[in-house]
């Protein structure tokens, strides 16, 4: 089992199944939960076998609803979702959490933020959040990144000058995501929205030499195996965390706002690059989290950032951790 605080939080439709009554699974935060927007305390550590996993808060992108947010779903439809869920319809709700894995004396840090100030103006708590935890940031031997989107690699860099955060840590990234993204001609090739981001990674990543650029299956760190989960981006990767008896998947934004995504798993987002494949690769992750019995967090799963997954027809249930 996993040494891991959680409340199991029950809506009548989900508890209904829970005791073997018909009845449709649904996300639901208790009252409490949902309307605290942000956490009392910004880090949550729990354990996976050996493996001590910290949760660090880094902020909430408070997103105005827009149409095209999800493309196959109205603004009346994404609200009444978080509705159900027990979440704020005022705007998106979409937290922001960095993981950090400590095996022995090494740190793995898993993504690195989105930089403070850099991204989203609230998006400011890592660093003090870090150091709360008892996390140093100059101790960080290893920087798995999922993908190339600002929310989880502006923090590799100093705001304004570029210089690498993390200039003694090895990063470790897929090598589809890193080529596709630094393949020449790219940056014209991106719609205007992405230019930006496209030209900073271009200009800036190519230069620095701690780069490790590894395939689908890779042993990242000692029972960390990356796992191509394309559709977000092309080489958007999980990564699974396994010690002993015990699994953890690092999901990153396969499955990035559950209260909207686990009972309409058929939604694509905006910001999904390819809709019908992280569609078919959320299916197919989420499947293999409930199959395995396995714990999962997400990069915007409600703070701290984890749960668990059941099967509901062709959607999902899920039950998120509360910190106590």
């Amino acid at each position: 089992m996993f040494d891991m605080t959680r409340r199991t939080v029950l809506g009548s439709g989900l508890a209904a199944a829970a005791f073997g009554l018909a009845g449709k699974l649904e996300f639901v935060l208790p009252a409490s939960a949902g309307a605290q927007i942000e956490p009392t305390i910004g880090f949550h550590k729990y354990t996976v076998g050996s493996i001590e996993v910290t949760a660090v808060y880094d902020g909430i992108w408070r997103k105005p609803h827009d149409a095209t947010f999800i493309g196959n779903a109205s603004i009346e439809q994404t609200k009444e979702a978080l509705a159900k869920a027990g979440l704020t319809t005022e705007f998106m709700p979409i937290p922001l959490t960095v993981v950090v894995l400590k095996m022995g004396d090494r740190l793995i840090m898993m993504d690195a933020g989105s930089g403070v100030g850099q991204w989203q103006a609230n998006a400011t708590h890592l660093p003090a959040n870090m150091k709360a935890a008892g996390i140093d940031y100059t101790k960080i031997d290893t920087v798995v990144i999922s993908h190339f989107h600002p929310d989880h690699i502006w923090g590799l860099m100093e705001k304004g000058t570029n210089a690498p955060v993390f200039s003694n840590a090895e990063l470790i990234v897929n090598e589809t995501e890193y080529n596709w993204w630094t393949d020449p001609g790219r940056v014209d090739k991106l719609a205007d929205g992405r230019k930006p981001a496209g030209k900073r990674i271009a200009s800036v990543f190519p230069t620095w030499k701690n780069w490790n650029l590894v395939k689908d299956g890779a042993e990242v760190a000692p029972g960390v195996h990356l796992i191509q989960a394309p559709g977000h981006t092309p080489g958007h990767s999980a990564f699974l965390v396994t010690s002993g008896k015990d699994q953890l998947l690092v999901s990153a934004d396969t499955m990035y706002v559950p209260a909207l995504l686990a009972p309409h798993p058929e939604w694509q987002g905006s910001y999904d690059q390819d809709g019908p494949t992280a569609v078919s690769t959320r299916h197919h992750l989420i499947d293999r989290v409930i199959a395995d019995n396995m714990s999962i967090c997400g990069s915007h799963f409600p703070f701290p950032g984890s749960g668990t997954f059941v099967k509901d027809g062709n959607a999902y249930g899920f039950t998120p951790t509360i910190q106590s």
